[in-house]
């Protein structure tokens, strides 16, 4: 059972890393449109806690780069933790040659001195992510780079039904082994103080 559980885990961790936010692949030199140019590198700057707006780019660091790093392997990734709370949380894409028209529109103002600078063939767009949850950092991340989601398998849905399942019956068996283990207690208890009046009623 414990090898099951552990095959489980493993099985999850790689659906994880499959399916969800960031699956999908960026436009590389050979895939590249006029509309979308290629992508190089990703940069991410925020700070170590979550509060100050700092949340929704932590969430995209734990949810989304895994997965982008996972289907785009040769696309350098980095990402800049401080202690700056009132610092700027920000996104750097890297696109060959020239932005896209999309991340030119939809670049902030903000300027993150952690992102490494551009190389002459790079043209770099800074997304302000303060405040922003990481669904939405995701959905502007797609508009700017023109990546192409890979939607999960019948397979994939089919095994994370199987893990939504095996969850929901885990949560019900700690319930029974809680409600056993109180009832079994109280037992106890009540064992406890019988035996209690019966020491009484003897020194009487």
């Amino acid at each position: 059972m414990v090898n099951l559980f552990k095959r489980m885990r493993k099985l999850k961790t790689l659906l994880n890393l499959q399916v969800g936010a960031g699956a999908a692949t960026f436009p590389t030199a050979s895939s590249a449109t006029k509309e979308f140019p290629a992508i190089t590198r990703l940069h991410l700057t925020y700070a170590r806690k979550i509060y100050g707006g700092h949340q929704g780019a932590r969430h995209f660091w734990r949810n989304c780069l895994p997965r982008l790093k996972y289907y785009n392997p040769a696309v350098p990734m980095t990402v800049r933790q401080t202690d700056q709370q009132d610092g700027p949380a920000a996104l750097t894409i890297y696109f060959s040659e020239r932005a896209s028209n999309a991340a030119t529109l939809l670049a902030g103002k903000v300027t993150d001195k952690h992102a490494p600078e551009p190389s002459s063939t790079e043209k770099a767009a800074v997304l302000d992510v303060k405040d922003l949850d990481y669904k939405d950092i995701w959905t502007k991340v797609k508009s700017m780079t023109g990546a192409q989601e890979i939607p999960a398998s019948a397979e994939q849905q089919a095994e994370l039904q199987k893990l939504e399942q095996m969850r929901q019956q885990g949560d019900k068996d700690r319930l029974r082994i809680a409600a056993i283990r109180q009832a079994k207690a109280d037992q106890e208890r009540m064992l406890q103080e019988a035996r209690g009046e019966v020491e009484k009623l003897k020194q009487l």
